[in-house]
Parts: C-alpha cells; sequence; structure tokens
C-alpha cells in the first residue's frame, strides 16, 4: 500500500495543481468584476463574421480540450493500471502492461484523428471569417455614399453576409473564402470565371454558392416587404475576396470580388428608392440586427443561476 501511494502522489499532486490554479484564477477572475458593470445600456450591432467568430472560438475550446486530454490520458491509463494491480486482482505482466498500452495508444490515436479534423476546419473557418470581414470592411465604404450597411444578418436559420440599403436598391451579398492554388500559373491561378450559371475556378467549378445568394435574396425580399408593408426586391450578389472575377456572360447573381464596391451604390435601371423606404427598410434591419449583448463586467442574475 505504501509503495502505491509513494507511486501515485506525483500523479494526485500534478492534478491538485491544476486545479487550484484553474480555480484561482477563475476566483480572481470573478472578484475583479465586483462593484464595477459595463458602461454600455444597449446591444450592439452584428460585426463582419459574427457567427463564424463564435464558431471559431468554440472549436478552439475543443481544440484546447483534445490537446489537454492528449496530455493526461497517459498518466490517467498509468494511474489506471497502478489501481488493478494494488487493489484488484490484475497482476503484473507484460500482457497486462501492453493490454493497457494498446488501449492507451488506440484513445490517443482518436483524439488525435479527432484533433486533426478539428484543425482543419477551424482553419477553413478562419478564411471563412477573414473573408467576410475583408468583404465587410471595403462595404463599410458604401457609408459614404448614402447606403446603410448591415452585417451577419440573422435570418431564419442561416445568415446573410451582409445587406446593403442604399438610392440603388437592396442587396444581400454572400461572401465566400476560398484558397488559391499555388502552382505557379501567375494571373491563371487567382482567376475565377463567371458565366452566368456556374463560377469556374482553376481547378473545379461551383454553383451553389450562387444559388445560395439567390435563396437568401428571395428570403430577405418576402420578410422585408412583410416588415415594412411594400414590395421590396431585394438583388442576389456574391463576394469572393481576393479573386479576379472575369464575367463573361450576364446572370442572375452580381459576383464581384468585394474590393472597389462604390459601384453597388449607383441607382439602377429599375429606379431609385425614397429616402422614406430606405429609412423604413434600414430600421427592420436594424431591430434585427442589433442582438449582440455586452460581454465585459457581464454579471448572471438570480434566475439564470438558479436554472443551472
Amino acid at each position: 500500500m505504501k509503495a502505491l501511494i509513494v507511486t501515485l502522489l506525483p500523479i494526485f499532486v500534478l492534478y491538485g495543481v491544476i486545479y487550484l490554479f484553474a480555480w484561482g484564477a477563475l476566483h480572481f477572475y470573478q472578484t475583479s468584476k465586483n462593484g464595477r458593470r459595463s458602461p454600455l445600456s444597449h446591444k450592439l450591432l452584428r460585426a463582419p463574421g459574427q457567427t463564424l467568430a463564435g464558431q471559431v472560438e468554440d472549436i478552439t475550446v475543443e481544440l484546447n480540450g483534445d490537446l489537454a486530454m492528449l496530455f493526461l490520458l497517459p498518466f490517467s491509463i498509468f494511474s489506471l493500471y497502478l489501481v488493478q494491480v494494488h487493489w484488484g486482482s490484475l497482476k503484473p505482466s507484460l500482457v497486462n502492461v501492453g493490454g493497457h498500452t494498446l488501449i492507451g495508444l488506440a484513445t490517443m490515436v482518436f483524439v488525435a484523428k479527432r484533433l486533426h479534423s478539428r484543425l482543419k476546419t477551424r482553419n477553413l473557418l478562419r478564411l471563412g471569417l477573414e473573408a467576410e470581414m475583408a468583404a465587410g470592411q471595403e462595404l463599410n465604404h458604401l457609408m459614404l455614399h448614402g447606403c446603410h450597411v448591415f452585417h451577419d444578418f440573422p435570418a431564419e436559420e442561416f445568415n446573410i453576409d451582409h445587406v446593403i440599403v442604399g438610392p440603388s436598391g437592396v442587396l444581400a451579398v454572400e461572401t465566400k473564402g476560398r484558397p488559391k492554388p499555388d502552382k505557379g500559373r501567375g494571373a491563371m491561378d487567382a482567376k475565377v470565371i463567371y458565366d452566368g450559371e456556374a463560377l469556374r475556378f482553376p481547378d473545379w467549378n461551383e454553383t451553389k454558392p450562387l444559388q445560395q445568394a439567390k435563396r437568401q435574396a428571395v428570403w430577405l425580399s418576402k420578410w422585408l416587404s412583410s416588415a415594412i408593408g411594400e414590395s421590396v426586391t431585394a438583388k442576389p450578389a456574391l463576394a469572393l475576396p481576393g479573386w479576379f472575377v472575369e464575367r463573361t456572360k450576364p446572370g442572375d447573381v452580381l459576383v464581384f470580388n468585394g474590393r472597389s464596391p462604390q459601384f453597388l451604390a449607383k441607382p439602377g435601371r429599375e429606379g431609385q428608392l425614397s429616402p422614406e423606404i430606405i429609412q423604413r427598410i434600414s430600421h427592420q434591419l436594424e431591430q434585427r440586427c442589433r442582438d449582440v449583448e455586452p460581454v465585459a463586467y457581464r454579471k448572471e442574475n438570480k434566475k439564470q443561476a438558479g436554472a443551472k
């Protein structure tokens, strides 16, 4: 028994130190908020890539959990083996040691594969987030031309990356981040051809982003028409940040690379929206987009704490 305690003592000490540091950090964080509150009394507007930023944060937490599991698994398997040997009926042998080792290795391989998958997913999410941020920052310049710009507009079980309202009408903009091939072909590796029906990338073709942009514009048209009591038609647009877009034929979707979007503020053939309609549409959009709660110095109310 004494030998077992001596063997397990370093592991218990390690876990105890980890727990104390985690508890201490959480305690000091909570007490640092006492006697203070946020100066912000209203909700914030959604930022470009708001939803993707949350997904990146969530998957990063999961990745940290996988890394911690990989670190703690050998100690856990070793502790389990010692407990079974000293307190159970397991006898020390190469077979038993090998069995526990195989179990540990199999578990670590599973966690490592999941870690690899999550890393790939996070990289794709980051690309999408950066593309939305890049397009959103450029589209914000349209405010100088009398447009209202909203980002990450929450619809029904999906989000519209950007919504633009101005004299030229309403645009529902979908943004896609696509990595470029690096094959030394110069401009060919950076060009996408839009023929009115599909996106012809250097090594692949896509139609789903175009279909998605059109579906979102249809939904936004119906929702806005219902919200303001007048017919509103939202036009679909697709931004591909970083790509050179060559349009060979006209199509139902406006495809551009997100840079220098001032042309979107120019009136089209359909005519201009009146300032009154622009204001009514923008009011409805803002009401739906202003849903971000400030988190600094946020305190849980008693009902939420009791529910937990």
